[in-house]
């Protein structure tokens, strides 16, 4: 694999046009800089950034079901495709507690307001597809997976508008017993055997959403946190658990962190959480990496919601999911969490129809298991971003290509490329005083491994 100290790059490229998908291998040896400005990336491996922890995705009510229903031979062909190093390679899954839009029906661990000891509080339904696949992704996995944790809703009884769906807040007087629920979670998984490593406190506090939601203001947050949560926490002794803000989509981001963060609460909080559905807003990533350098950023949440995409184009939704996924990378974030890792040939269930694709899709009638064109999206990214590896300075020639480029714990560099034009894209990779001359396909994706 090596020539020398001449780097050597293999290019593994995806594309799909017009109803299929091809990937094409290239070899490709530097050469002495020749001067080129035209067309350029440039890669600078001394100027070193964030360290990338890894990629994973959600085990929910809906995508535990559905893999209830499947042979063990199609089990095996997808906890192989997602924990295998050599494939997808993820390191983390996301659990919701409750009920979500992507749950057979409404449930939560208790529904009695006279229940002060939570004597009542039960996982047995919450958990009852999730504990299953969890374990299998563990065995498959061969190692604990580090788990997030996240409420959509407290219990109705807790709440303003008293039901789990369209917002509602939480009452007052119900913040410190509501700390003690979702600690109480915390302690199931714990003695089922599983570790949970972070928690966000509600997903999408500013969305009253037709399913499970509630409404905080950035207040609201700071100080259920401050005042009860992470109280509750050291009692339980859960002070290890990385607790995340925010937990909605990024253009609102920064404003949660500033009004959030000061002294007192920094320490109890390692970062903030976000999601993709109103937009890229990569700037205010860069800003709270900037006004917030010691807070991780994640993407705890990211998915092709049918509402806003032709689910019969496949190469719309993968093209959409790679700016997504360089675009992030590209400025500051440590994670990126996938939503389900499985659903039906519906893109559900979802009790609300709010239907939405995943990287693998079940056909329940033809009992067959179907790789997405957005799961070799994924693959071309999660497999080569190895944990560990540090974000590294690129500069690119046209916002038609997107680029991020890692150094590997092993030295090596791995250069992600998306060309969203529809045309050839030649690219000339410069790094060290060296060049190396590449052609981007339309509308496709790229991996590059260099190696000196």
């Amino acid at each position: 694999m090596t020539t020398g100290n001449i780097p050597v790059m293999e290019i593994r490229t995806t594309f799909g046009l017009g109803g299929y998908d091809q990937v094409i291998r290239r070899k490709i040896l530097f050469e002495e800089n020749s001067r080129t400005e035209n067309k350029v990336i440039n890669l600078y491996p001394e100027a070193e950034y964030e360290t990338f922890e890894g990629f994973g995705g959600a085990v929910t009510d809906s995508a535990a079901y559905i893999y209830s229903l499947m042979s063990g031979e199609e089990k095996n062909a997808l906890m192989e495709a997602y924990f295998s190093p050599e494939r997808m390679n993820y390191q983390f899954l996301r659990v919701p507690l409750d009920s979500c839009d992507f749950s057979l029906g409404q449930f939560e661990a208790m529904s009695d307001p006279g229940d002060s000891e939570m004597k009542s509080f039960s996982t047995a339904r919450p958990l009852q597809y999730i504990l299953p696949m969890l374990r299998d992704a563990e065995k498959h996995a061969g190692r604990k997976i580090p788990l997030m944790l996240s409420p959509w809703s407290p219990p109705a009884f807790m709440k303003t508008n008293g039901k789990r769906e369209r917002g509602g807040a939480l009452k007052e007087e119900y913040r410190a017993f509501f700390a003690e629920y979702l600690c109480r979670y915390i302690e199931e998984f714990r003695k089922a055997g599983f570790f949970v490593a972070r928690i966000s406190l509600q997903n999408e506090p500013k969305a009253a959403q037709e399913w499970d939601s509630c409404v905080y203001s950035a207040e609201d947050e700071k100080i259920f946190l401050r005042d009860f949560m992470r109280p509750a926490m050291e009692r339980h002794g859960f002070q290890d658990i990385e607790v995340f803000l925010w937990d909605h989509n990024k253009e609102r981001v920064y404003e949660w962190m500033r009004d959030i963060i000061d002294e007192e609460t920094s320490p109890m909080i390692a970062g903030a959480a976000c999601h993709w559905y109103s937009g890229s807003h990569f700037e205010a990533l860069s800003l709270c990496r900037e006004r917030f350098p010691d807070k991780k950023l994640i993407i705890s949440e990211n998915c092709v919601e049918f509402s806003k995409y032709d689910r019969e184009d496949a190469a719309a939704a993968a093209q959409t999911l790679g700016e997504e996924l360089i675009g992030d990378l590209a400025h500051g974030v440590v994670a990126f969490y996938d939503w389900n890792l499985l659903l039906d040939e519906m893109g559900g269930p979802n009790y609300t129809g709010n239907y939405c694709l995943a990287p693998f899709l079940y056909d329940r009638g033809a009992g067959k298991l179907m790789p997405q064109l957005l799961q070799k999206y994924f693959e071309h990214v999660s497999g080569p971003l190895l944990p560990g590896s540090r974000r590294i300075a690129v500069t690119r020639y046209s916002e038609s290509v997107k680029a991020t480029a890692w150094k590997r714990p092993d030295g090596s560099i791995a250069l992600f490329l998306l060309n969203r034009s529809g045309e050839n894209e030649p690219a000339v990779i410069r790094m060290d005083g060296m060049e190396a001359a590449a052609v981007l396909y339309p509308s496709s994706i790229s991996t590059a491994i260099i190696r000196a």
